[in-house]
Protein backbone atom coordinates (compact mmCIF):
# COMPACT_ATOMS: atom_id res chain seq x y z
CA UNK A 1 0.00 0.00 0.00
CA UNK A 2 1.39 3.39 -0.54
CA UNK A 3 -0.20 7.09 -0.02
CA UNK A 4 -2.17 6.34 -3.95
CA UNK A 5 -4.05 3.55 -2.68
CA UNK A 6 -4.71 4.28 0.54
CA UNK A 7 -6.35 7.72 -0.50
CA UNK A 8 -8.35 6.13 -3.27
CA UNK A 9 -8.90 3.26 -1.23
CA UNK A 10 -7.55 0.86 -4.30
CA UNK A 11 -5.76 -2.51 -4.42
CA UNK A 12 -3.37 -1.91 -7.28
CA UNK A 13 -1.73 2.26 -8.17
CA UNK A 14 -3.63 2.59 -11.60
CA UNK A 15 -6.13 4.75 -12.63
CA UNK A 16 -8.46 4.64 -15.92
CA UNK A 17 -7.79 7.83 -18.09
CA UNK A 18 -11.02 9.54 -18.39
CA UNK A 19 -12.35 9.16 -21.95
CA UNK A 20 -14.80 11.99 -22.80
CA UNK A 21 -17.63 11.01 -24.48
CA UNK A 22 -16.64 7.31 -25.71
CA UNK A 23 -16.43 7.09 -21.80
CA UNK A 24 -18.76 3.75 -20.16
CA UNK A 25 -19.73 1.56 -17.25
CA UNK A 26 -18.57 -1.37 -18.08
CA UNK A 27 -15.02 -0.42 -18.74
CA UNK A 28 -14.64 1.61 -15.39
CA UNK A 29 -16.30 -0.67 -13.67
CA UNK A 30 -13.92 -3.70 -14.65
CA UNK A 31 -10.71 -1.35 -14.24
CA UNK A 32 -12.38 -0.84 -10.67
CA UNK A 33 -13.40 -4.53 -10.03
CA UNK A 34 -9.87 -5.64 -10.93
CA UNK A 35 -8.15 -3.14 -8.36
CA UNK A 36 -7.27 -0.09 -9.62
CA UNK A 37 -9.63 3.04 -10.69
CA UNK A 38 -12.11 2.85 -12.91
CA UNK A 39 -12.90 6.14 -14.19
CA UNK A 40 -16.33 7.75 -16.18
CA UNK A 41 -14.82 11.09 -18.41
CA UNK A 42 -18.22 13.03 -18.99
CA UNK A 43 -16.66 14.89 -22.16
CA UNK A 44 -19.66 16.89 -23.31
CA UNK A 45 -21.89 14.63 -22.62
CA UNK A 46 -25.33 15.92 -21.09
CA UNK A 47 -25.59 15.40 -17.13
CA UNK A 48 -28.42 12.46 -18.03
CA UNK A 49 -26.69 10.59 -20.02
CA UNK A 50 -23.48 10.75 -17.12
CA UNK A 51 -26.11 10.10 -14.75
CA UNK A 52 -26.82 6.55 -16.39
CA UNK A 53 -23.31 5.45 -17.03
CA UNK A 54 -22.69 6.20 -13.37
CA UNK A 55 -25.65 4.06 -12.23
CA UNK A 56 -24.66 1.56 -14.65
CA UNK A 57 -21.32 1.45 -12.82
CA UNK A 58 -22.73 0.99 -9.42
CA UNK A 59 -24.82 -1.61 -10.42
CA UNK A 60 -21.54 -3.34 -12.05
CA UNK A 61 -19.17 -2.91 -8.76
CA UNK A 62 -18.96 -1.70 -5.62
CA UNK A 63 -15.27 -0.43 -5.45
CA UNK A 64 -14.22 3.03 -5.77
CA UNK A 65 -14.38 4.91 -9.47
CA UNK A 66 -14.21 8.34 -10.46
CA UNK A 67 -15.99 11.06 -12.46
CA UNK A 68 -13.62 13.07 -15.11
CA UNK A 69 -14.76 16.52 -15.70
CA UNK A 70 -12.85 18.35 -18.35
CA UNK A 71 -13.78 22.14 -16.61
CA UNK A 72 -13.07 24.07 -20.14
CA UNK A 73 -15.11 20.86 -22.29
CA UNK A 74 -17.82 20.44 -20.46
CA UNK A 75 -20.47 22.48 -20.60
CA UNK A 76 -22.40 21.33 -17.59
CA UNK A 77 -19.76 21.35 -15.05
CA UNK A 78 -21.51 22.56 -12.25
CA UNK A 79 -24.22 20.62 -12.72
CA UNK A 80 -21.93 17.23 -13.09
CA UNK A 81 -20.58 18.40 -9.98
CA UNK A 82 -23.79 18.27 -8.01
CA UNK A 83 -24.55 15.17 -10.08
CA UNK A 84 -21.38 13.22 -8.30
CA UNK A 85 -22.43 14.59 -5.18
CA UNK A 86 -25.96 13.17 -5.62
CA UNK A 87 -24.54 9.44 -6.27
CA UNK A 88 -21.89 9.49 -3.64
CA UNK A 89 -19.08 9.14 -6.22
CA UNK A 90 -15.74 8.81 -4.05
CA UNK A 91 -13.14 10.24 -6.63
CA UNK A 92 -13.37 13.15 -8.73
CA UNK A 93 -10.74 14.48 -11.57
CA UNK A 94 -11.08 17.73 -12.74
CA UNK A 95 -8.59 18.67 -15.87
CA UNK A 96 -8.53 20.97 -18.73
CA UNK A 97 -9.45 23.93 -16.29
CA UNK A 98 -9.29 25.46 -12.82
CA UNK A 99 -9.90 23.00 -10.06
CA UNK A 100 -9.53 25.47 -7.40
CA UNK A 101 -13.23 26.88 -6.61
CA UNK A 102 -14.59 23.17 -6.92
CA UNK A 103 -12.31 21.50 -4.34
CA UNK A 104 -13.18 22.84 -1.10
CA UNK A 105 -17.16 21.93 -2.37
CA UNK A 106 -15.76 18.13 -3.00
CA UNK A 107 -13.72 18.25 0.13
CA UNK A 108 -16.94 19.38 2.47
CA UNK A 109 -18.37 15.93 1.12
CA UNK A 110 -14.96 13.97 2.13
CA UNK A 111 -14.83 13.56 -1.84
CA UNK A 112 -11.23 12.78 -2.75
CA UNK A 113 -10.24 15.39 -5.82
CA UNK A 114 -7.62 14.07 -8.56
CA UNK A 115 -6.05 17.09 -11.24
CA UNK A 116 -4.26 16.42 -13.87
CA UNK A 117 -1.07 18.84 -14.68
CA UNK A 118 1.51 19.37 -17.18
CA UNK A 119 4.04 21.08 -15.60
CA UNK A 120 5.69 22.57 -12.62
CA UNK A 121 3.41 25.62 -12.09
CA UNK A 122 0.24 23.83 -12.34
CA UNK A 123 1.26 20.88 -9.99
CA UNK A 124 1.85 23.62 -7.13
CA UNK A 125 -1.09 25.89 -7.95
CA UNK A 126 -3.00 22.33 -7.90
CA UNK A 127 -1.36 21.39 -4.83
CA UNK A 128 -2.04 24.84 -3.31
CA UNK A 129 -6.09 24.46 -3.96
CA UNK A 130 -5.90 21.65 -2.41
CA UNK A 131 -5.80 18.85 -4.85
CA UNK A 132 -5.10 14.88 -3.13
CA UNK A 133 -3.46 13.72 -6.15
CA UNK A 134 -1.69 14.78 -9.05
CA UNK A 135 -1.44 13.05 -12.38
CA UNK A 136 1.29 14.69 -14.05
CA UNK A 137 0.50 14.00 -17.42
CA UNK A 138 3.30 13.95 -20.43
CA UNK A 139 2.63 14.78 -24.23
CA UNK A 140 3.14 11.09 -25.45
CA UNK A 141 -0.17 10.13 -23.70
CA UNK A 142 -3.86 10.23 -26.02
CA UNK A 143 -6.21 12.87 -26.71
CA UNK A 144 -5.83 16.18 -25.89
CA UNK A 145 -2.69 17.82 -24.30
CA UNK A 146 -0.59 20.81 -23.02
CA UNK A 147 0.60 22.83 -25.06
CA UNK A 148 3.86 22.62 -23.59
CA UNK A 149 4.53 19.40 -24.65
CA UNK A 150 6.80 18.12 -21.92
CA UNK A 151 7.70 14.14 -22.33
CA UNK A 152 6.57 12.26 -19.07
CA UNK A 153 10.28 11.30 -18.15
CA UNK A 154 11.39 14.78 -17.83
CA UNK A 155 7.56 15.78 -15.87
CA UNK A 156 7.79 13.46 -13.42
CA UNK A 157 10.66 14.16 -11.55
CA UNK A 158 10.78 17.89 -12.12
CA UNK A 159 7.36 17.75 -10.23
CA UNK A 160 8.01 15.15 -7.58
CA UNK A 161 11.09 17.63 -6.63
CA UNK A 162 8.47 20.40 -5.55
CA UNK A 163 5.30 19.33 -4.37
CA UNK A 164 4.37 17.21 -1.48
CA UNK A 165 1.20 15.66 -2.74
CA UNK A 166 1.11 11.68 -4.12
CA UNK A 167 2.03 11.87 -7.72
CA UNK A 168 1.01 9.59 -10.45
CA UNK A 169 2.49 9.22 -14.09
CA UNK A 170 0.26 9.57 -17.16
CA UNK A 171 1.86 9.24 -20.66
CA UNK A 172 3.33 6.58 -22.48
CA UNK A 173 2.57 3.92 -19.78
CA UNK A 174 0.94 0.69 -20.66
CA UNK A 175 2.72 -1.89 -19.29
CA UNK A 176 5.05 -3.31 -16.05
CA UNK A 177 8.49 -1.38 -17.26
CA UNK A 178 6.11 1.88 -17.49
CA UNK A 179 4.98 1.22 -14.35
CA UNK A 180 8.10 0.45 -12.65
CA UNK A 181 10.20 3.46 -14.76
CA UNK A 182 7.24 5.73 -12.88
CA UNK A 183 8.53 4.78 -9.31
CA UNK A 184 11.82 5.28 -9.51
CA UNK A 185 11.13 8.69 -10.98
CA UNK A 186 9.10 9.57 -8.13
CA UNK A 187 5.46 8.71 -9.06
CA UNK A 188 3.36 6.68 -6.89
CA UNK A 189 1.32 5.27 -9.67
CA UNK A 190 -0.07 5.77 -12.99
CA UNK A 191 -2.92 6.82 -14.97
CA UNK A 192 -3.60 4.37 -18.36
CA UNK A 193 -6.03 5.42 -21.39
CA UNK A 194 -4.66 3.91 -24.30
CA UNK A 195 -3.77 0.24 -23.07
CA UNK A 196 -7.37 -0.12 -21.60
CA UNK A 197 -8.79 0.11 -25.15
CA UNK A 198 -7.10 -2.51 -25.78
CA UNK A 199 -8.96 -4.78 -23.19
CA UNK A 200 -11.79 -7.42 -23.92
CA UNK A 201 -13.75 -5.63 -21.62
CA UNK A 202 -13.88 -2.11 -23.55
CA UNK A 203 -16.99 -1.78 -25.33
CA UNK A 204 -15.06 -0.59 -28.54
CA UNK A 205 -15.20 -1.01 -32.44
CA UNK A 206 -12.70 -3.99 -33.39
CA UNK A 207 -10.99 -1.43 -36.16
CA UNK A 208 -10.19 1.02 -32.83
CA UNK A 209 -8.44 -2.20 -30.94
CA UNK A 210 -7.16 -3.82 -34.34
CA UNK A 211 -5.67 0.09 -35.24
CA UNK A 212 -3.59 -0.47 -32.11
CA UNK A 213 -2.69 -3.52 -32.34
CA UNK A 214 -0.74 -3.33 -35.45
CA UNK A 215 0.60 0.06 -34.84
CA UNK A 216 3.95 1.61 -34.33
CA UNK A 217 5.25 4.62 -31.88
CA UNK A 218 5.45 6.44 -34.82
CA UNK A 219 1.69 5.91 -35.87
CA UNK A 220 0.34 8.40 -32.87
CA UNK A 221 0.26 11.67 -34.59
CA UNK A 222 -0.03 15.25 -33.56
CA UNK A 223 -2.83 17.40 -34.91
CA UNK A 224 -3.84 21.22 -33.65
CA UNK A 225 -0.68 22.46 -33.18
CA UNK A 226 -1.37 25.47 -34.99
CA UNK A 227 -4.56 25.92 -33.14
CA UNK A 228 -2.54 25.54 -29.62
CA UNK A 229 -5.04 22.52 -29.36
CA UNK A 230 -2.75 19.63 -29.06
CA UNK A 231 -4.61 16.35 -29.45
CA UNK A 232 -2.68 13.11 -29.89
CA UNK A 233 -4.75 10.73 -32.59
CA UNK A 234 -3.91 7.48 -34.39
CA UNK A 235 -3.06 7.55 -38.37
CA UNK A 236 -6.03 7.16 -40.19
CA UNK A 237 -7.35 8.46 -43.37
CA UNK A 238 -9.51 10.78 -41.19
CA UNK A 239 -6.61 12.15 -39.32
CA UNK A 240 -3.80 12.74 -41.91
CA UNK A 241 -6.75 14.39 -44.17
CA UNK A 242 -7.37 16.70 -41.19
CA UNK A 243 -3.72 17.48 -40.51
CA UNK A 244 -2.99 17.98 -44.59
CA UNK A 245 -5.85 20.46 -44.07
CA UNK A 246 -5.08 21.90 -40.96
CA UNK A 247 -1.43 23.34 -43.15
CA UNK A 248 -3.21 24.28 -45.80
CA UNK A 249 -4.98 26.77 -43.73
CA UNK A 250 -8.25 24.93 -41.83
CA UNK A 251 -9.71 27.46 -39.85
CA UNK A 252 -9.98 26.99 -36.13
CA UNK A 253 -13.79 26.64 -36.19
CA UNK A 254 -13.53 24.15 -38.84
CA UNK A 255 -10.61 22.20 -36.46
CA UNK A 256 -13.09 22.54 -33.98
CA UNK A 257 -15.64 20.94 -35.44
CA UNK A 258 -13.87 17.83 -36.97
CA UNK A 259 -12.71 16.96 -33.86
CA UNK A 260 -15.50 16.88 -32.28
CA UNK A 261 -16.84 14.80 -29.63
CA UNK A 262 -19.24 13.23 -32.42
CA UNK A 263 -16.16 12.35 -35.16
CA UNK A 264 -14.52 10.51 -32.10
CA UNK A 265 -18.26 8.54 -31.12
CA UNK A 266 -17.95 7.40 -35.19
CA UNK A 267 -14.11 6.80 -35.47
CA UNK A 268 -13.82 4.97 -31.78
CA UNK A 269 -17.69 3.24 -31.36
CA UNK A 270 -19.04 2.97 -35.08
CA UNK A 271 -15.57 1.73 -36.19
CA UNK A 272 -15.59 4.57 -39.29
CA UNK A 273 -12.13 5.93 -39.73
CA UNK A 274 -12.72 7.48 -42.95
CA UNK A 275 -15.20 9.53 -41.00
CA UNK A 276 -14.33 9.70 -37.76
CA UNK A 277 -10.78 9.53 -35.31
CA UNK A 278 -9.37 7.36 -32.95
CA UNK A 279 -7.49 8.62 -29.77
CA UNK A 280 -4.20 6.81 -29.07
CA UNK A 281 -1.17 7.60 -27.24
CA UNK A 282 2.59 6.73 -28.42
CA UNK A 283 1.89 3.49 -26.00
CA UNK A 284 0.20 2.25 -29.10
CA UNK A 285 3.84 0.92 -30.61
CA UNK A 286 3.85 -1.62 -27.40
CA UNK A 287 0.10 -3.03 -28.00
CA UNK A 288 0.38 -6.89 -29.09
CA UNK A 289 -2.40 -7.96 -26.98
CA UNK A 290 -6.20 -8.34 -26.11
CA UNK A 291 -5.96 -9.34 -22.29
CA UNK A 292 -8.81 -8.65 -19.86
CA UNK A 293 -8.92 -5.94 -17.43
CA UNK A 294 -7.92 -8.36 -14.67
CA UNK A 295 -4.91 -10.18 -16.70
CA UNK A 296 -3.24 -6.84 -18.21
CA UNK A 297 -2.74 -4.95 -14.58
CA UNK A 298 -2.03 -8.72 -12.70
CA UNK A 299 0.46 -8.79 -15.24
CA UNK A 300 1.72 -5.13 -14.97
CA UNK A 301 2.20 -5.51 -11.59
CA UNK A 302 4.30 -8.58 -11.71
CA UNK A 303 6.09 -7.37 -14.36
CA UNK A 304 6.92 -4.42 -12.40
CA UNK A 305 8.13 -6.35 -9.48
CA UNK A 306 10.29 -8.31 -12.35
CA UNK A 307 11.77 -5.02 -13.63
CA UNK A 308 12.92 -3.35 -10.36
CA UNK A 309 14.67 -6.40 -9.19
CA UNK A 310 16.96 -6.94 -12.67
CA UNK A 311 17.63 -3.21 -11.75
CA UNK A 312 18.72 -3.74 -8.70
CA UNK A 313 21.24 -7.14 -10.01
CA UNK A 314 22.15 -4.20 -12.86
CA UNK A 315 22.90 -2.06 -10.17
CA UNK A 316 25.45 -4.65 -8.36
CA UNK A 317 26.91 -5.61 -11.62
CA UNK A 318 28.05 -1.59 -11.85
CA UNK A 319 29.03 -1.27 -8.65
CA UNK A 320 31.60 -4.39 -8.69
CA UNK A 321 33.19 -3.18 -11.52
CA UNK A 322 33.91 -0.25 -9.80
Amino acid sequence: MNRVTKLLNITYPIIQGGMGNISNAMLAAAVSEAGGLGTIGCGTMSVEEVEEIILETKRLTSRPFALNIAINVSPFVDELINLGIQHSVPVFSLSAGNPAPYIPILHERNIKVITIVASVKHAEKAEAAGADILVAEGYEAAGINSSLELTTFTLIPQIVQKVKTPVVAAGGIGDGRGLAAALVLGAEGVQMGTRFIATKEAPFHENYKKKLMDASGTDAIIIGRSFGSVRRVMKTNYSTSLLDREKEGLSKEEFADFTSEAHHVIGAIQGDLDRGFINGGQVAGLIEDIPTVSELMESMIESAKAQVSACFQRLDFLTSNN
